[in-house]
């Protein structure tokens, strides 16, 4: 699209787009994907699964461009990730910019290219938070999921973090391979006097949804996990916070991804794509503007796949007529899409949605995937496709 297109008056293009363009919220919050570059390889991997194909990263004066772009919109929080943003060599440039344009700045990282004087160099810069991951509480475990050595530089990085008096934010991707840790996971949270932990269940897009059936967490370790990680909140009451995230797949309504299309949440990839939800590249009919050609006035405002979810005029039913649209928006467009393919369908998750067979489906293939030998097993496929590996059985 170009930037006459953008640049037509409300309703131009069609009046519902119109009607939609009233009632839109300015950006909150905006996520800098900095690189694809990794030195991690895990199989549930979100990033776009051909993401060697993507060229041209955005220069540091591009991203700089970004941000005080977004912040005159009135973005206050900016988060940092990738990849590992901490590959770019100008991380901490782009640190020292954003807090001056008075953003909260939150990385994102595995930790690895980190060290302590890094940390101290960040915190100089005015970093307000690291969010560091670990792949599981056992370094066994959690090095062949990451597909390196990567467990003991995690535990260093994260005291690191701590005593540059940072909040200690861990966070653990939990699927099928490593639930039935949930107690050494807490544990060893509790061990690095982290003050925050994400404990969040696998979101099936790009690589994930390729691994979806040897990830899939089987209902009875869900429900033990689940108990474990409640306990372990009233337990740590005042002590730790304990975020624990369930899969939608479980559930009898979906989520309100993103708090809606377009509405809180943007994205910029590291070629510059502009999204409105993080896994907005592999729907169909979308042009995915950029912001090396447009501002980012023009594309969260005025581009049609910014506008093509907001509101409620383009859903079918049961949607359209369902007394929940507001609380869930119909869900995820993107998971739609991938069970059914048609963005504009419900979410399959939701039990009203007359597609919610599929995830039915799903969670029986995962259940025949976990019923099988170890040597029967599908191997997962890892961010390098050229690593496949079985888990089972460590």
């Amino acid at each position: 699209m170009t930037g006459s297109d953008q640049n037509k008056a409300p309703g131009s293009i069609g009046s519902s787009i119109g009607n939609v363009r009233d009632q839109i919220r300015q950006p909150l919050w905006l996520l800098a994907e900095l690189t694809y570059a990794c030195p991690l390889q895990c199989p549930y991997c979100s990033n776009p699964m051909d993401f060697a194909n993507v060229k041209n990263e955005l220069t540091t004066e591009q991203w700089l461009d970004v941000f005080r772009q977004a912040r005159a919109m009135g973005a206050t929080q900016l988060g940092l990730s990738g990849g590992e943003p901490l590959t770019r060599p100008d991380l901490v440039e782009l640190v020292t910019e954003a807090r001056k344009m008075g953003f909260y700045t939150n990385l994102i990282t595995s930790g690895l290219g980190m060290d302590a004087s890094k940390v101290a160099e960040l915190k100089e810069a005015g970093l307000d938070h690291i969010q560091v991951s670990f792949q599981a509480s056992s370094e066994d475990l959690n090095n062949l999921i990451a597909g390196t050595d990567a467990f003991q530089h995690k535990i260093e990085m994260a005291k690191a973090v701590k005593a540059n008096g940072y909040p200690m934010v861990l966070c653990f991707v939990t699927h099928r391979q490593n639930i039935e840790q949930m107690d050494e996971i807490l544990e060893l949270a509790i061990s690095l006097e982290a003050d925050y932990v994400e404990l969040a269940t696998t979101q099936y897009y790009g690589w994930a949804m390729h691994n979806r059936d040897q990830l899939l967490p089987l209902k009875e370790q869900l429900v033990e996990a689940e108990a474990i990680a409640h306990r372990y909140q009233e337990e740590q009451k005042g002590k730790m916070k304990i975020y624990y995230v369930v899969p939608d797949y479980y559930e009898e309504r979906p989520k309100a991804c993103m708090n809606g299309w377009g509405n809180v949440f943007l994205t910029v990839t590291p070629d510059g794509t502009a999204l409105p939800c993080h896994a907005a590249r592999e729907l169909p009919g979308m042009t995915l503007p950029n912001v090396k050609d447009l501002s980012i006035n023009e594309i969260w405002n005025g581009s049609e796949d910014f506008n093509k979810f907001r509101g409620f005029d383009w859903m079918t039913e049961p949607c359209r007529s369902c007394d929940e649209k507001e609380k869930d928006f119909g869900g995820c467009r993107c998971q739609a899409f991938m069970l059914t393919g048609d963005p504009t369908n419900t979410d399959p998750v939701c039990s009203k949605s007359p597609k919610h067979h599929l995830i039915e489906d799903a969670l029986e293939r995962g259940r025949l995937e976990a019923a099988k030998s170890v040597v029967d097993q599908q191997p997962l496929v890892f961010r390098n496709p050229k690593n496949s590996k079985r888990i089972s059985g460590l």
